[in-house]
């Protein structure tokens, strides 16, 4: 076989880029020819020979196939600190977006949302600016997809549409520029430059980072194209940027590209080979993820102040068995930050008594986690073994019955008396109160929820009307109330009622 022939083919069944090939060659080439070019020439039979003998030495001491192999199946992250110069034909300056307003339009799937995200945030880095309004963009981005041919003609159809408002563009404000990034430019990558001369930037999947710079070569009024895919590029340290400041809902990647090649589908060719992101940056941007969370809870009247954080055991030995994935510290830490986070904050919890192998020590580290949380509202049981999960294969249901219902008594009491305390720091408070209907347990009495989805008890009467003032009013399923608490349990709270109100209107404090 040709050593030609031989190097694509396992070019081939790495996946790497003729380009990526070439260059090895080229590599090795010059390495030899450096090698014999340092001796004298000797004679044809004792060169060849001279030179059999070299390649044999190399090959011993040279890189392994399974060298390659391993390189391609673990990549480096790119660290975010790292700054790379701009090309020589480019000053620094030119990267920048010097205030460019840039308009986004995401198609396709849950893929591209997160792609459009990444692209927003590294355009952000670079001193560009979003705008939600067509008519004041500089760059147009149109994020596609490629999946079905109706999903590309929008983009064709789309592509018509803003011809005729870049053929508009008044020559008094800087050149509209318009760039087609993700699948549609991966795939057709020619066709498009050709057919639709107005388009300025194609970017693929994996070439996002190089937005500034394809945007920068643009502004001189050339074709800017990056499409290469990647086996290592997973935006790991780029935190994406939400573009909907209204939006109810994230997606997190968690890997890029895909190595299943249906018959069907054209995403490993426009998407890449699979790649998984580290742990670690999956973690951290979930966690950025949770405080916004957090901070919309404490901010937002309409949401309220309560989270479910079920803990099962206080014991770090019986949360390891149960597979649970933190430890007793890890938990109270997450406690006190969700209370250091949201002022007067509601929480609730799941425990379980007598699970496999639970010591009194154990139970005893429970025992004192529900006196430290002192949760408003608990869910307790005693184990029951389940068929078929893995504490019924692996583990021995040993703590006996009557052990069990022994422990569970004492949590439950534990858990009344703190949640007790808790609840009692409401009586004298007026609560804001949605009304869900009558007391279960009386007819004269009216049932609702407050901040803290308490349970909250007061008599059905008349009361004010604070938008309508003089008229009297009966509270009906749905309504807020102001309820002020005269008493707490364990469970729920009770009061008399104010006034019917409104969400905007109310302001329940202490």
């Amino acid at each position: 076989m040709h050593p030609l022939q031989c190097v694509l083919q396992v070019q081939r069944s790495l996946g790497w880029g003729p380009l990526a090939s070439v260059s090895w060659l080229s590599l090795r080439m010059c390495r030899a020819h450096s090698s014999l070019s340092s001796t004298t020439c000797p004679s044809p039979e004792r060169q060849e020979d001279g030179a059999r003998k070299d390649f044999s030495s190399r090959l011993a001491t040279g890189p392994t196939f399974q060298h390659f192999l391993k390189s391609a199946s673990a990549p480096q992250e790119k660290l975010s600190s790292e700054v790379e110069d701009p090309p020589p034909y480019l000053m620094m300056d030119e990267l920048l977006g010097r205030e460019r307003k840039v308009y986004l339009e995401t198609y396709g799937c849950q893929m591209n949302v997160n792609d459009t995200e990444i692209a927003w945030s590294i355009l952000q880095k670079s001193g560009y600016l979003r705008t939600s309004n067509l008519q004041e963009a500089d760059v147009i981005l149109l994020v596609t997809c490629s999946i079905r041919e109706k999903a590309e003609q929008t983009i064709w159809n789309r592509l018509h549409q803003l011809k005729a408002l870049k053929t508009r563009r008044p020559r008094s404000r800087v050149p509209l520029r318009i760039g087609i990034l993700g699948c549609m430019a991966e795939r057709l990558k020619e066709e498009i430059l050709n057919r639709e001369k107005m388009v300025d930037v194609l970017a693929g999947p994996d070439a996002y980072r190089d937005l500034p710079r394809l945007l920068a070569v643009a502004e001189s009024g050339q074709q800017a194209a990056n499409v290469l895919l990647s086996l290592d590029e997973t935006y790991a340290d780029v935190m994406p940027v939400q573009t909907s400041p209204s939006a109810t809902s994230a997606f997190v990647s968690i890997m890029r590209g895909c190595d299943n090649m249906c018959s069907y589908c054209i995403v490993p060719f426009t998407r890449g080979r699979e790649r998984s992101r580290p742990v670690a940056s999956i973690l951290e941007e979930v966690k950025k993820l949770s405080e916004q969370v957090l901070q919309l809870i404490h901010e937002r009247d309409n949401i309220c102040k309560q989270i479910h954080l079920p803990a099962q055991s206080g014991s770090s030995r019986v949360l390891e068995a149960m597979r649970r994935g933190y430890s007793r510290e890890a938990y109270v830490e997450l406690v006190h930050h969700i209370k250091e986070s949201i002022p007067g904050v509601s929480l609730s919890s799941d425990f379980i008594a007598g699970f496999c192998g639970e010591t009194e020590e154990d139970h005893v580290q429970t025992v004192s986690l529900l006196r430290e949380v002192q949760y408003n509202m608990g869910f307790l049981f005693a184990y029951s073994m389940r068929q078929k999960t893995r504490a019924y294969h692996r583990l021995k249901d040993d703590v006996p019955e009557e052990v069990k219902l022994r422990r569970l008594e004492e949590l439950i009491t534990v858990f009344r008396e703190e949640a007790t305390k808790a609840n009692q720091m409401s009586v004298g408070c007026t609560q804001l109160v949605l009304v869900e209907g009558l007391s279960k347990r009386s007819a004269t009495d009216l049932c609702g929820r407050n901040d803290g989805n308490l349970k909250v008890i007061f008599p059905d009467a008349d009361m004010e009307d604070v938008n309508n003032p003089g008229l009297r009013v009966r509270a009906q399923p749905g309504d807020y109330v102001l309820v002020k608490i005269t008493s707490a349990s364990s469970q729920t709270l009770r009061g008399h009622v104010l006034c019917r109100t409104t969400l905007k209107d109310s302001s329940a404090n202490c």
